[in-house]
């Protein structure tokens, strides 16, 4: 971009934070290292408000297209909105940003601003997706409604967290009881979806209480599908002492990253403390078999830990073709 126009947009947004020079400019180098600061975060907010609002137009066409027309349920904020209005006939659309205020609130006191922020865009969204969207209604298949209705309401959730924010304040509730408990997320959201399930049960019926419980988890798995990525990753921890020509291997028959550890044995009862290399890399799940065969042959006695991983940035692994 022209230096001037660069220039002039860090005076007027970065005026305060930028310090001047003598002569009261801002210098070329702080004017660069502003500016790329500047640009990456107008990059990244358009990447998470463009997540958010993909995430809205998603969970909405779950909602219209299958959900809502067939009065199944959902669990979290969204099933607690949906029994409301059932048994109430408020507004769905009110009764999700009604439901979900609190939770913005909490969200807003024990995790940060901009999360609250993007959270209540997001619910605000897809409440005005609910009300004024025509979605067409897709199939009146209970066992279809379910898995598909629950997969792209699951799809909008997922792409609304890696958008920065929720569509499903209850969350926000399991992560705040889960600091001062001994339960876990998964735990806590688990017993508040059972409670849901079952009034579910008794308001409407047994029958759409159990298919709403397969939609849930069609949308629970739709949602670990989004937010762990669609790529799974291994990372690799191999000790041996041929740890030269494993890193060879890796890097130039595999074409992977590799990085090696200074360590010390310490097993037995006098403590060995020979000096060892450890090397570590990350592969995808589909070049593991090959990485042990390789190493099969370099070392059959190597000590080797795996560990999944659920998403890598930066290194080699992305930028890398799969070697075959």
């Amino acid at each position: 971009m022209n230096s001037f126009v660069a220039r002039m947009i860090v005076n007027v947004f970065l005026r305060a934070k930028v310090k001047a020079g003598r002569d009261g400019q801002i210098s070329r180098f702080q004017l660069a290292k502003e500016w790329r600061g500047l640009r990456i975060t107008f990059i990244s907010g358009l990447k998470s408000y463009g997540l958010i609002v993909l995430g809205v137009c998603s969970a909405g066409f779950g909602l219209k297209g299958f959900i809502l027309p067939n009065n199944f349920v959902d669990g979290g904020a969204v099933g607690i909105s949906l029994i409301i209005a059932e048994v109430t006939k408020i507004s769905l659309p009110i009764l999700l940003i009604a439901v979900n205020i609190p939770f913005i609130i909490l969200g807003y006191k024990t995790i940060s601003k901009e999360f609250a922020l993007k959270t209540a865009i997001a619910i605000g969204l897809l409440s005005l997706a609910v009300a004024f969207i025509p979605y067409p209604q897709i199939t009146q298949d209970k066992l279809l409604i379910a898995v598909f209705g629950g997969f792209f309401l699951g799809l909008g959730i997922g792409l609304a967290v890696r958008g920065g924010g929720v569509l499903d304040g209850t969350e926000v509730l399991a992560i705040n009881i889960s600091k001062t408990s001994g339960l876990t997320i998964g735990d806590i959201i688990l017993i508040i979806n059972i409670i849901i399930f079952s009034v579910a049960a008794y308001v409407l019926s047994l029958e759409i209480a159990l298919y709403s419980i397969l939609t849930y988890m069609s949308a629970s798995k739709a949602v670990d599908f989004i937010i762990e990525g669609i790529e799974e990753y291994t990372g690799v921890t191999i000790i041996t002492p041929k740890y030269d020509e494993v890193r060879e291997m890796i890097t130039e028959k595999m074409g992977r990253g590799v990085t090696i550890y200074n360590g010390e044995r310490g097993y037995g009862k006098t403590g060995d403390r020979t000096s060892i290399k450890i090397v570590f890399t990350v592969v995808t799940r589909l070049e593991v078999s090959r990485l042990k065969s390789e190493l099969e042959k370099i070392d059959p006695f190597a000590f080797v830990v795996m560990n999944s991983i659920k998403d890598t940035k930066g290194g080699m692994i992305k930028k890398r073709p799969l070697q075959h």
